[in-house]
């Protein structure tokens, strides 16, 4: 197989313009070099004829659990490289395998699985680290986490979890003075710290700031919510320029007009769309097992048997999609909010996130509907809707 992949006759969306006929070149996993026009001549090249669909980064989820039939938390050796191909057929090419509130003992093997497993999965996405949502939350807005696991982050514990070297972002929840001392320690080892699960106030928020919170997890979803006395978790997360904000834009966790508030709020640069998908994402409706309990996967929502929401269905071309559609922007400026505030958020975006000469070739081709028709993961194909 060659090194080089030259993309042609392609709708290009680069950080400064969109060039609606144009052309990359990838060698060696990077892209070589990108231009308007039509493609000069490269010899022992594999050539793709965009005929004129879009060509964007790459996605970049943050905040995935499971698909497939599969979820992180089940710390076998195939779950990681399943995934990361069924991401890639929905135009992900790097993500962040994401961990739930559990016991000691299932965290540690999950994130000892992926240790095993960093970098770029066999015909599929690249497993950038893990995403350690809980167990160091606030029982009272559980959402779907186990309430009878959660607790305060004591050191031996947290401490063994980031010295496996695999963590990129933790969401805890930072009204508790003894989450406190996390938040700082992640801090001092480049780890991103984000607001989750959390009963917090308007000023528990900004005085987790000042430690170093940098994000809100599935903003809107299990946090408290603005009102005009108290503006609470939201009202912090709105107005605070440090705080990037994680969206699940599937129209379920979120209304529309609340996506197009929250995009009102932030910006572009502002918001990162996330799955929060879990392993009945891409599969029929029906029933599946979270931990000891089980889900209920029906029109496209997935739920506990009380009704409380339980992570999503959602893929990441129909997030970019959704977003448009909810705040009627055009794709040229919220691009970003699908690849590179997430490559930002947890310092990737050196070589991710963004369609620059030098980077991965981390692409994906799509139509003016965002249905994915290729996906380019370091320069390869993984992904081909025909």
């Amino acid at each position: 197989m060659t090194d080089s992949l030259l993309i042609t006759n392609a709708d290009i969306i680069t950080p400064t313009r969109r060039w609606k006929r144009g052309w990359l070149l990838c060698r060696d996993g990077r892209i070589d070099r990108m231009n308007e026009g039509d493609a000069p001549s490269f010899e022992q090249t594999e050539t793709i004829d965009a005929r004129g669909l879009i060509l964007l980064p790459g996605f970049v989820d943050l905040h995935v659990h499971g698909g497939a039939g599969h979820e992180v938390m089940d710390a076998l050796p195939h779950t990681l490289e399943t995934l990361a191909q069924f991401y890639a057929r929905h135009g992900c090419t790097a993500f962040l395998g994401t961990t739930w509130t559990d016991t000691r003992e299932r965290i540690r093997a999950a994130l000892h699985n992926a240790a095993a497993r960093i970098g770029r999965q066999p015909n599929g996405a690249t497993l950038l680290g893990v995403h350690l949502e809980g167990p160091f939350l606030n029982a009272t807005r559980t959402g779907a986490q186990d309430p009878n696991l959660i607790r305060r982050a004591a050191p031996d514990e947290a401490l063994e979890y980031l010295d496996t070297g695999i963590i990129r972002l933790v969401a805890l929840a930072p009204e508790f003075p003894e989450n406190h001392w996390l938040i700082q320690e992640c801090v001092r080892r480049g780890i991103t710290v984000s607001a989750a699960h959390t009963a917090a106030t308007y000023d528990d928020i900004r005085a987790a700031v000042a430690l170093g919170l940098r994000q809100t997890t599935h903003t809107y979803n299990a946090m408290t919510g603005l009102n005009h006395r108290e503006p609470g978790a939201l009202g912090a997360a709105l107005t605070s320029p440090e705080i990037t904000c994680e969206l699940i834009a599937d129209n379920i966790h979120v209304h529309p007009v609340a996506m197009d508030v929250l995009y009102r709020a932030k910006g572009a640069d502002g918001v990162i769309l996330i799955t929060d998908a879990v392993r009945g994402a891409g599969m029929p409706d029906g029933e599946y097992p979270i931990d000891s309990r089980v889900t209920i996967v029906r029109d496209g929502a997935v739920r506990l048997p009380d009704g409380t929401l339980a992570g999503s269905c959602l893929t990441m071309e129909r997030a970019l999609a959704n977003f448009l559609a909810a705040t009627g922007r055009p794709l040229e400026e919220l691009w970003r909010a699908s690849s590179y505030n997430a490559a930002r958020a947890v310092g990737a975006a050196a070589r991710k996130g963004s369609l620059e000469v030098g980077k991965d070739a981390d692409l994906v081709l799509v139509d003016e509907a965002i249905n994915v028709q290729y996906t380019v993961v370091e320069g390869r194909i993984v992904y081909h809707a025909n």
